[in-house]
């Protein structure tokens, strides 16, 4: 009878956790560009995406990275790699999970997680 109780509470923790985890993740990634941007004095390209953040671009002399400590950094709690999109009319770049069904919307765990 506890689990059955239980149970259905424990998954919901799991699914916030994960959801909270993400939105850390995407703050993470967002302070890593920034950190980019001085060393670099600009933002990953759309070809380039976030491994730059993890790995020395080709002929880019001033990368003084890595920095985030790995390329696990660049997956959401669900697997799936961020989405990344360069920098938009404000001058931001975007960082994006789709949340647990990979899909853009959605509401709850399914909903998007931006930074």
């Amino acid at each position: 009878m506890i689990a059955a109780v239980a149970g259905p509470r424990l998954i919901g923790y799991l699914g916030r956790a994960k959801s909270e985890t993400a939105q850390l993740q995407v703050r993470q990634i967002g302070n890593a560009l920034q950190l980019f941007y001085i060393d670099t004095g600009r933002y990953p390209t759309n070809s380039e995406g976030l491994t730059v953040l993890v790995e020395t671009p080709p002929g880019d002399i001033s990368w003084a990275g890595p920095y985030l400590d790995s390329n696990e950094g660049l997956n959401d709690p669900w697997g799936r790699t961020y989405v990344y999109s360069e920098p938009d009319e404000q001058g931001k770049p975007s960082v994006v999970s789709y949340g647990r069904d990979g899909a853009p919307g959605g509401t709850g765990e399914d909903g998007d997680i931006a930074g």
